[in-house]
């Protein structure tokens, strides 16, 4: 190789001295001949893979006869798909998969075809009204202006994965016709995952070039890196605000939450010009409506039909909330309550049985859940899948952001102005089980005490259960009770949701498929590292081993294809790559900042330095535990940006909640407070005097904070309004993406009346019927003018 580039070198450099325009075609032709010869020795180009399965998924065990009929089967459908590929110009072969019943069909696109599915797009853009695409035209030379690999594999995905009617082959897996394809796959890049990999380790956010990661994997990817970024870079402003109220300022301060408040709303607006910026920059603004429709799609269902359908989910969705709220509310008792009541035998390892709940009942909830979200999801028959993800994300995280934020509601709303009358009730109405439970130890001989005292009142209540006098199991004297209480339960809380759950969950992501990869070449008798092992395997006609001379081939097989190959099977068995997890811990961060901060404001700096490993642990993801994502055209977050709007809308209730409620009082009144023994809390120092006259004065405390509440939604309004107007005026207005889409409109239009006039071959003069005259006088009237006379009379006058 390297002889041939200096053989190459020289020559051209010997081709400049005798000749002129001659040289630029030989050096090309050169240029193409050293592509040639690097090629032979590189692996082959495979755009996709598919895999396909021989036997069907969740098949145990079967009799012989079953087994020769799904082999039957599998063979005229692996068949028939091999034709099909081939019909339509792709070259396509299959090679032996990981397991016995595996079969890889890898797929490559020649430039002819290629070139068809170029013209095809452009075509689709223009009627659609898009702006025209940068990819290369049919006219011209592919080697000379070459697609970014997002779009290959983007045009060839489409294009097999496709229903007929838009133009595609229809392999669409698990449908019915194509029920033994497994999945349509693209391969990993490994020299840009490690160049990027690198990038993202050892610089700083902004070297990394987003362009780049667009041409890899495609928009939807690209644009929740920018995403990601751009949250980050503004994360900025609240951690440094934050972290000069932690030190400097007061707890719950109006001005802190003013301003956060501020920002969030500052962020959310400009991020929606942002998307409308990048749409423009990408030529993706409008992407929809070239969109090519779902498998599952029935086309003729009325429209009142398709809204009852999404209505009807509503139910469903309330119905899976109440039981996940009822449980959420019943562990959240059990753990601030009970279990620090709780003082019998083993009451350590009950403290850990709200975890233990929590882990066992609610993933099980949510599980079942995004099943039956997903299946009414498909029910509405959505045209396109875009709209069918906006759909479904927006029913899972109604549920999510349940999940994540109704424990500090609880706490904040809860906990911390009704913490005593909750526990009171638990001491009068809970520990009335005490005495059965005493009873129940008696029978079983657990002696552990001699007297069980039971009862709200000190030694009131006394009894003798059986021959044993006494356990007494839970705390029965208020005074020790309200000491249980946590005043700091709500800044815990966030540093455990801000702090210990994203650390768990990076670690969940980048550690967890070492374990689950490693336990599972163990399993299957391999080594971790090269994942080398000799299997059984099957194959077709078209393999290149026709299941005879299976030694003898495999022998002659390079070294480089039998690497390439383990490669291909070792990306097969990696998950596939959903950007939603990624957007749902974003938004769901986003929350907690917005909604919560006020309570620790540090929240915003843990969130900051957190993203910083983020990004790279999501690249590090994609890279090297997940396959290659499948490229798609979008031009927004899509149901993110309106969850963002909706959480934003929500922080200027919570926020002014929380500051009316938990805002220190005035000096005077403070030194009162912290001699007080009472909940912790620190309301508003006009109610404080009514502290101690139970339940109604929190009560009106909480309906004030209410009234609060509705009055910042309003204020909001009013300041997104405002916001809104400001960004669009700075941002958008004059900008050079604004111009751009100005001119593609205007280019689109003048490109459409030309192609008008060659088709009628050339500009024709309308003609119009002369009115009819009325008569001949008339004609004096219209040729005599008096205009110039009467100025000049005018003049003379004067």
């Amino acid at each position: 190789m390297f002889k041939c580039s200096i053989i190459v070198v020289f020559f051209i450099a010997f081709v400049r001295r005798r000749a002129g325009q001659t040289c630029v075609h030989l050096a090309h032709c050169l240029v193409r001949l050293l592509r040639f010869i690097s090629a032979a020795n590189m692996p082959p180009h495979v755009d996709l893979v598919i895999v396909f399965r021989v036997t069907p998924p969740k098949v145990t065990s079967l009799s012989k006869e079953q087994l020769r009929q799904n082999a039957l089967k599998a063979e005229r459908q692996y068949t028939a798909l091999i034709d099909t590929l081939n019909r339509a110009g792709l070259r396509a072969v299959g090679k032996s998969g990981e397991n016995q019943d595996q079969l890889l069909i890898l797929v490559t696109c020649p430039q002819k075809v290629l070139s068809r599915l170029v013209h095809c797009e452009r075509y689709s853009d223009f009627l659609y009204g898009l702006p025209m695409s940068k990819l290369p035209s049919v006219e011209e030379d592919l080697d000379a202006a070459p697609l970014s690999p997002a779009d290959r594999i983007r045009l060839v995905h489409t294009f097999i994965t496709s229903t007929p009617p838009d133009g595609g082959l229809g392999i669409i897996p698990k449908c019915k016709e194509w029920d033994l394809v497994e999945s349509v796959m693209a391969l990993h890049d490994h020299d840009f995952n490690e160049h990027w990999i690198r990038l993202w380790t050892r610089h700083r956010i902004a070297s990394v070039q987003l362009d780049k990661i667009r041409d890899q994997f495609g928009d939807s990817v690209a644009l929740y890196f920018f995403f990601l970024t751009a949250y980050t870079r503004a994360l900025i402003f609240p951690a440094v605000l934050g972290l000069v109220f932690y030190f400097f300022g007061t707890p719950y301060s109006a001005l802190y939450s003013s301003l956060l408040l501020v920002w969030s709303v500052v962020f959310v607006e400009w991020w929606a010009l942002q998307e409308r910026i990048l749409s423009v920059r990408w030529c993706t603004r409008g992407s929809f409506r070239v969109e090519k429709r779902r498998a599952d799609y029935r086309p003729g269902l009325p429209w009142w039909k398709k809204e009852f359908r999404r209505v009807a989910s509503i139910p469903i969705i309330i119905l899976f909330a109440s039981v996940l709220a009822v449980i959420l509310t019943g562990i959240f008792v059990l753990e601030a309550f009970v279990t620090q009541l709780y003082k019998g035998p083993g009451h350590q390892i009950i403290s850990f049985t709200p975890t233990i709940l929590f882990m066992a009942l609610v993933p099980k909830v949510m599980a079942s859940y995004k099943l039956h979200a997903r299946r009414f999801t498909d029910w509405e028959n959505h045209a396109h899948q875009s709209s069918h993800s906006n759909s479904l994300a927006i029913k899972v995280f109604t549920l999510s952001a349940m999940n994540a934020y109704l424990g500090l509601a609880l706490s904040a709303f809860v906990y911390v102005p009704f913490g005593e009358s909750v526990m009171h009730f638990v001491q009068r109405y809970i520990f009335s089980g005490s005495r059965h439970a005493a009873i129940l130890l008696e029978r079983f001989s657990i002696n552990l005490n001699d007297t069980i005292k039971v009862g709200s009142g000190g030694g009131r209540g006394e009894k003798v259960a059986g021959k044993v006098t006494a356990l007494n199991l839970f705390e029965a004297d208020r005074e020790n009770a309200r000491q249980k209480l946590n005043p700091s339960r709500l800044q815990e809380q966030m540093f455990a949701f801000i702090v210990t759950n994203q650390v768990v969950g990076n670690f969940m992501e980048i550690g967890t498929p070492y374990v689950l990869r490693a336990v599972d070449s163990f399993r299957n008798g391999k080594s971790f590292r090269n994942g080398k092992a000799k299997k059984k395997r099957v194959a077709f006609d078209d393999d290149s081993v026709h299941g005879q001379n299976q030694g003898q081939v495999q022998e002659k097989r390079t070294k480089e294809e039998r690497e390439f190959l383990e490669i291909v099977r070792s990306e097969v068995t990696r998950p596939e790559y959903d950007v939603f997890e990624d957007y749902g811990e974003m938004v769901t961060q986003f929350g907690y900042i917005a909604l919560w901060s006020t309570i620790w404001s540090l929240a915003p700096l843990m969130a900051l330095l957190n993203n910083y490993i983020e990004a790279r642990s999501d690249a590090f993801k994609i890279a090297t535990h997940a396959r290659r994502p499948i490229p798609v055209r979008t031009d927004t977050i899509g149901p993110w940006l309106e969850s963002l709007s909706f959480l934003t809308w929500l922080s200027a209730l919570t926020n002014s909640a929380l500051v009316y409620l938990f805002r220190p009082p005035d000096d005077e009144l403070r030194t009162q407070m912290d001699a007080d023994v009472d909940i912790g809390l620190h309301a508003h120092h006009h109610h404080h005097e009514h502290g101690r006259n139970g339940s109604a004065a929190t009560k009106e405390l909480l309906g004030q904070a209410l009234l609060v509440a509705l009055f910042a939604s309003h204020g909001y309004l009013l300041l997104r309004t405002i916001v809104r107007r400001l960004l669009e005026l700075a941002i958008w207005r004059g900008s050079e993406e604004a111009k751009e889409a100005e001119r593609v409109n205007k280019e689109m239009k003048e490109k459409y009346l030309k192609q008008c006039t060659s088709l009628t071959g050339g500009t024709k003069l309308v003609t119009v019927d002369a009115a009819p005259r009325v008569g001949d006088d008339w004609e004096a009237f219209w040729a005599v003018d008096e205009g110039v006379e009467e100025i000049q009379r005018l003049v003379k006058d004067v």
